[in-house]
């Protein structure tokens, strides 16, 4: 057990005292000074060195647990108490990132997440994991199951960071976002005062990041679907890999855009980039993007062929009114997006606006795509992006006038137009609620979840009921199905997808164990989903994110079974999935065959057709959960795909597989000895079952480009049996 030897109190009247005179100071030099001279107090005090971590606590991106008398001691350590669900401790990252960008480890810098719970589901080491990968964490992180350093310190609230000297002394602590300047003022004094004291050391921490020991996967934490019926496609937001997929609804792969790092690039779809993108609509050719972490709306024209952005300025804002035109608005962690209509007049344009969830300020927006105007309000035009509901403060507060309403980091919009409802409906993430939004009037109402207490965030569970007497957990995405007048909503935290009749506003369970996991059982409550995002209406069936398990699942509303939605690449590279030359192809495993394929002779814009062969073990078959793949690159000779990398599903060995590239007309002369390299990873089991393996191949065919030859395609055979 932690013995309690100091908490943040200890720092309260010294450091406002700090931060007094901080905003007095008129230059950087007058500053720094101020925390030098805080920070030789400090020295002086002997009772402010704080408990170490429990033993026995779970730690990701490290060899091992950390201890301040060990592996930290003499280091400036950042400690960030956060937990995963909040938008407000997910603003801070960037500022954790940059400050880990300017001090090393080795400079005597290291920064600990110290995941402190707000549900119970955030307690499980599994979804903690998630959330490292999900937010690209690359600090070692514990998990503090049951908060005990946090109510050690008490502190209050999330996300709140706490500076610690080389013997684990309190120095400052930071509540909230928005410190950037302040966390880098102290951080940077704090190296250098220790640094002049010869307190540092420059030792290195073990590292060992969480992501490197995963396999890859097709999708990387889908964070939202949307379906256009009349069209049959779905765009999917591809949220871990930074890009925005649109398939058909026999999930043939049509177009993939961004991915796979992150980035904030406008243009032809083969170089726009997102960031951690969340909600998207589909209509037509049109697909409208929350760009979250990009902090932006963007807008992809497929049949233009072109990425722009509708609102945001490309960092986070904290204007809680708008008003501005689109980009010239800045907004703040959009998470989904619904196409509607605002205004009943003749004039009024149909789907004029684009409904917004902003998490970040915890409000609903809207950003007009027509001239019109909201419930009861002012005109305005086109482009427009402007706050619909919600005061900005974070609550559980219904209000008959929309701006003295309060919601708590909304994440779900589900419109339901048509009378009597005619309101857009909003999971409410951190007040675990539903709540409407009335179309005519702006008027927020409870549907199911949440308590009486508008500043309660705590109520919530896993009740099947009526109104507040229904309990939810996070939900994160709503959909709402017109033919039913039922709004279906995905529980994330629960793992379960419930479903509300707003008539009688009677919430139950349709699907979900109530356990995180990946089953697809007999019927629907048989079935599992870890943490489900979003999902939408299509005919007859449900789409649904399932977040941490990296797949879309369909639910057929029919026959009651669930099924994993699979999306198919083309063989060809000029419809698979190509990859900017940022992708990373997955470093071979040493058990990986190599084959040197002897050299073939071709010409500049001559096509090379690979005729891929491939037989498995006897006994065995493909793995349907663990899709095989190939992946053509040309690592040292990237102008051979220009520079670029394209990969493909491996769906069926009983015929060859034809892989096709077409050669540059113009060839690079000052590389003599070109290559392309063709990796393949195939997962198969036993057929009776017992056991599963992987087999990875590569294909090393060496290039010599003459003039001479015709231009017709050469095809190369590549075999091999496992």
């Amino acid at each position: 057990v932690m013995a309690s030897q100091c908490t943040l109190s200890a720092l309260f009247s010294s450091q406002s005292q700090l931060e007094y005179a901080l905003d007095d100071a008129t230059s950087q030099q007058e500053k720094e000074n101020l925390v030098y001279q805080y920070l030789r107090k400090l020295d002086d005090k002997e009772d402010l060195k704080i408990p170490d971590f429990e033993e026995g606590l779970e730690w990701l991106n490290t060899e091992g647990p950390l201890s301040f008398s060990r592996e930290l001691a003499g280091k400036v350590v950042v400690l960030d108490f956060f937990t995963y669900c909040c938008i407000n401790c997910m603003h801070i990252l960037p500022d954790l990132h940059q400050l880990e960008k300017r001090h090393s480890v080795k400079d005597g810098l290291i920064i600990v997440g110290v995941h402190s719970a707000k549900f119970p589901n955030e307690k499980v080491l599994q979804n903690v994991r998630g959330a490292v990968l999900r937010y690209n964490i690359t600090h070692p992180v514990v998990n503090d199951r049951d908060a005990r350093l946090w109510h050690e310190l008490e502190v209050a609230c999330w996300p709140t960071v706490v500076l610690l000297g080389p013997r684990g002394n309190l120095l400052f602590s930071l509540v909230g976002e928005g410190h950037r300047e302040r966390l880098a003022l102290f951080t940077s004094a704090a190296l250098q005062h220790y640094r002049d004291q010869g307190l540092l050391r420059d030792h290195l921490v073990g590292t060992k990041l969480y992501r490197d020991s995963l396999p890859s996967s097709f999708l990387s934490f889908p964070g939202k679907v949307a379906v256009d019926s009349s069209r049959k496609r779905l765009a999917i937001a591809d949220t871990g890999h930074h890009r925005v997929l649109v398939v058909s609804s026999t999930g043939k792969l049509l177009y993939s855009v961004g991915g796979p790092g992150s980035g904030r690039k406008d243009g032809k779809l083969q170089e726009a980039t997102f960031c951690s993108p969340q909600g998207v609509v589909i209509k037509g050719d049109i697909v409208f993007v929350a760009d979250t972490e990009n902090h932006l709306i963007r807008k992809i024209d497929l049949l233009e062929e072109q990425v722009s952005t509708l609102a945001g300025v490309g960092f986070q804002g904290i204007d809680k009114d708008g008003g501005a035109m689109g980009p010239q608005q800045p907004i703040s962690s959009p998470w989904d997006l619904a196409l509607g209509t605002s205004g009943k007049s003749k004039a009024t344009h149909e789907d004029n606006v684009l409904w917004v969830a902003m998490a970040g300020t915890h409000q609903v927006w809207c950003l007009f795509l027509a001239d019109g105007k909201l419930p009861q309000g002012s005109n305005f035009q086109m482009g427009t992006c402007v706050r619909f509901a919600g005061s900005g403060n974070e609550e559980n507060r219904n209000n008959a006038y929309p701006h003295k309403a309060g919601f708590a980091q909304p994440s779900g919009l589900a419109p339901a137009p048509e009378e009597p409802w005619c309101c857009l409906y909003v999971a409410d993430s951190e007040s675990s609620t539903v709540r409407s939004v009335a179309l005519k009037d702006g008027a927020v109402k409870l549907l199911v979840g949440g308590e009486r207490d508008p500043m309660n965030l705590f109520a919530f569970g896993d009740v099947d009921g009526k109104g507040m007497d229904a309990k939810l957990q996070h939900p994160l995405g709503v959909a709402w199905a017109p033919d039913k007048s039922l709004l279906y909503v995905a529980d994330s935290y629960n793992h379960k997808i419930k479903v509300v009749d707003p008539k009688n506003k009677q919430c139950w369970v349709v699907a979900g164990t109530g356990e995180a996991g990946d089953v697809l059982g007999p019927g629907f409550t048989e079935s599992s989903f870890n943490e489900p995002g979003g999902l939408c209406v299509g005919e007859g069936v449900l789409f649904i994110a399932d977040t941490n398990n990296h797949q879309l699942k369909v639910l057929d509303l029919e026959t009651k079974t669930v099924s994993r939605f699979p999306i198919s690449v083309e063989d060809t590279v000029d419809s698979a999935t190509n990859f900017s030359c940022s992708f990373k192809v997955p470093k071979l495993p040493k058990s990986a065959l190599k084959v040197n394929m002897p050299l073939l002779t071709v010409s500049p814009g001559q096509t090379v057709n690979m005729k891929l062969v491939l037989s498995l073990p006897e006994g065995t078959k493909l793995t349907k959960e663990a899709p095989s793949f190939w992946i053509l690159s040309a690592e040292g000779n990237e102008w051979l795909l220009e520079s670029r990398v394209a990969t493909g599903n491996i769906q069926d060995l009983s015929q060859p597989l034809s892989i096709s590239t077409v050669l540059p007309a113009v060839p690079d002369v000052t590389d003599a000895s070109p290559e392309l390299t063709l990796s393949v990873w195939v997962y198969c089991c036993l057929t009776g079952g017992g056991s599963c393996m992987m087999k990875v191949a590569s294909f090393i065919q060496p290039l010599q480009i003459v003039t001479t030859l015709e231009n017709g395609p050469v095809t190369v055979t590549l075999a091999h049996a496992f």
